[in-house]
């Protein structure tokens, strides 16, 4: 048997707070932890892994690599329990990809939505190296029949309302699971996983709201059903108020946003020229291009830095030039390569994921 609860150990909450703070990030909650990137601090190729947002809802697991098994069962002819040594016989493969927490942006929606009020922070660009989930996926050889995966991970325990003990599980279908490009990931910009973010093995998902990155990955299980566990059926859920139907559909493929790191909200320039930098990126397809705009003016085209990505973000900037001192409202939105852009007002939905809302920096130029 792999590491199961009765073994699990938990990180020191108070440990991982410090360590969160002193990387510049800001502060949600301690227990469990959860911590945002100030968006100034979120350029660049790929986010330092202190510096890389933390997302939970359970205490942090801390696993012994020596004892830990990933499982593979359900309607699979071969089951499988591997360690992370024949993990890798499965052949290595690193990919930089974005993951961005489907409540990114909550804080934004009127009236409040329920949940972390997130600013725009809790999102990242890394290296991830592993496996293709496809690969051990096809030796497992899923049966006919089969509609869905389940990932269940390490982490435990109650959530509000409820006294029974649940683990962190989500879903995805079979032709997700097997197209999408999905990692079985065990270093993270080059260096072995720490426990914050998933160590020994967690699941990246390219293209997905983060959620479906389940971490501390102990047990994959093929169902001939859909999965209706408190994660993928209760919580991470869009619901939305549509005349006398409430229609609900779980979060999955991440939207389109552009997030403007420099100049910061609330800076004070020197000059009536500057540069405008930032980062965007999008579940669907590659970033097309960035448009900008200072003072309600009319929207100009930024310039990519480098080659857009399927699952990475783009850097951008743009050289912009203002009227007169005084306070300036600097506004960016991205286009992908199938047409998505940003809206003003995102619809409002309960939990208030996807808030993708056109990003907005006041700055003042003396």
């Amino acid at each position: 048997m792999g590491t199961r609860a009765g073994l699990i150990s938990v990180a020191d909450p108070v440990q991982g707070w410090q360590e969160a703070l002193r990387a510049g990030l800001v502060g949600l909650s301690s227990e469990p932890l959860n911590c945002e990137v100030p968006p100034a601090l979120l350029g660049g190729d790929v986010t330092p892994t202190s510096r890389f947002f933390r997302r939970n809802h359970f205490p942090i697991p801390e696993l012994d690599v020596a004892d830990w098994r990933l499982e593979i069962g359900g309607l699979v002819r071969r089951r499988l329990s591997l360690s992370v040594g024949e993990l890798t016989k499965f052949g290595t493969v690193s990919e930089v990809a974005v993951l961005e927490c489907a409540g990114n942006g909550r804080q934004l929606f009127s009236p409040p939505a329920a949940g972390e009020p997130w600013g725009l922070g809790a999102v990242g660009n890394a290296k991830w190296t592993g496996v293709r989930l496809a690969d051990v996926l096809d030796h497992a050889d899923i049966q006919g029949g089969a509609v869905e995966v389940v990932f269940r991970g390490a982490d435990r325990g109650s959530m509000p309302g409820s006294a029974e003990t649940i683990a962190f599980e989500r879903s995805m279908s079979v032709a997700v699971a097997t197209h999408s490009g999905a990692l079985l990931a065990f270093a993270m910009n080059d260096e072995p996983l720490p426990a914050r973010h998933g160590h020994p093995v967690r699941l990246v998902v390219p293209g997905q709201y983060a959620v479906a990155s389940v971490k501390w990955l102990t047990d994959i299980i093929v169902t001939d059903r859909p999965f209706d566990g408190f994660f993928q059926a209760e919580h991470y859920v869009f619901e939305w108020q549509r005349g006398a139907t409430v229609v609900r559909e779980p979060v999955a493929e991440a939207q389109v946003r552009a997030l403007i790191t420099e100049p910061g909200e609330g800076d004070e320039l020197r000059s009536s020229s500057f540069t405008v930098r930032g980062v965007a990126w999008s579940g669907a397809a590659p970033v097309a291009r960035v448009m900008v705009s200072i003072a309600g003016g009319q929207w100009q085209p930024a310039r990519n830095l480098g080659t857009p990505d399927r699952h990475s973000w783009l850097q951008w900037e743009i050289p912009m030039r203002a009227a007169a001192p005084g306070p300036l409202t600097i506004r960016a939105r991205a286009i992908d390569g199938v047409g998505r852009t940003q809206p003003a007002e995102p619809e409002w939905n309960r939990l208030g994921y996807g808030g993708n809302f056109v990003h907005e920096v006041a700055i003042r130029l003396r």
